[in-house]
């Protein structure tokens, strides 16, 4: 006859607990003992994966999109030079790109297109500077207070259709042909995209995030400066370079009226005198220096997105 050996006490109770899930000396309990797992966590992607602009595979490196941009204006360059030697279209209607490049010169060489670059370019910037200003404060004021946009949104949307020519003969009017009607007007053009942009962004801001701010004690001010105006910051942005574009429009709008220097002057005195090189030449100065402003306007976009985020 065979005999078992039967475990001792000690052995049987830790036996006992370990199959039943009960501390020795309690009642036993059926739940069966759960082993702890833990939960993988995920991997955040390197932070410096993108900074030489080869992290993503899809997305083209910082000097490949230079080129590629570069591209359909060659295109086009090309293309206007082989029409122009063609005879397609007589040269009195379209110059040849080395005729612009010889206007450009012979104006630069004068010092006569310096001057009009920088009146244009210093309206712009002050106009620019003063609309934008105005328009971030009231549609701050609009966008954050129910009662502000019942009583001004009705009224100031419908300034904003009003065409830019319209404002032109009452300006002169009231502020006569100087450097402030011509500012006041560019004014006008940059303020509306960044007021409808601003209010129509705070008005759909995260609850959540104003609340939080709140409850740390946050004024109107600061709670304005440190939780909502970053929050909306790429919206106000996208405004502020739809402003920027107004402003060149409306530049050349006042110009084109009521000035003896510009950008806009010389445009219309270009065609005035049949320079059709001149004309050319404004056009492209034009596209070249809003597209200038309108990268700096990219530059302070990364500056306020690395401070605030």
């Amino acid at each position: 006859m065979t005999v078992t050996s039967r475990p001792r006490g000690s052995e049987a109770g830790s036996l006992e607990t370990g199959r039943l899930g009960a501390s020795p000396g309690g009642p036993p309990s059926r739940r069966p003992a759960v082993r702890s797992r833990r939960l993988p966590v995920a991997k955040r992607p390197r932070a410096d994966s993108n900074r030489s602009g080869h992290g993503d595979a899809s997305t083209p490196p910082r000097r490949g999109r230079f080129l590629v941009g570069l591209f359909l204006p060659l295109v086009l360059l090309a293309t206007w030079q082989l029409i122009a030697v063609s005879g397609l279209v007589p040269a009195y209607r379209l110059p040849t790109p080395a005729s612009v490049w010889l206007a450009g010169l012979d104006l630069a060489g004068d010092g006569v297109l310096a001057g009009h670059i920088a009146i244009s370019t210093q309206r712009v910037l002050i106009g620019f500077a003063v609309g934008s200003l105005f328009g971030l404060v009231v549609g701050a004021i609009v966008g954050l207070s129910r009662w502000a946009s019942a009583f001004a949104g009705p009224t100031v949307g419908a300034f904003r259709a009003v065409p830019s020519l319209a404002w032109v003969p009452l300006l002169i009017l009231y502020l006569g042909i100087n450097e402030d009607s011509k500012v006041l007007l560019i004014a006008i053009g940059a303020f509306f995209p960044v007021y409808t942009t601003v209010a129509g962004a705070l008005r759909h801001v995260d609850g959540h995030l104003v609340e939080l701010g709140r409850a740390y004690g946050l004024s109107r001010t600061n709670l304005l400066l440190q939780v909502q105006l970053p929050a909306v910051l790429p919206t106000v942005v996208s405004g502020l370079r739809l402003a920027l574009a107004q402003a060149w429009l409306f530049l050349v709008a006042a110009e084109l009226i009521f000035s003896s220097m510009g950008l806009g002057f010389l445009l219309s005195d270009s065609q005035n005198n049949g320079r059709i090189d001149r004309l050319f030449l404004v056009i492209i100065l034009l596209a070249v220096f809003g597209k200038v402003t309108d990268a700096l306007i990219g530059v302070l976009e990364k500056y306020l997105l690395k401070r605030w985020s």
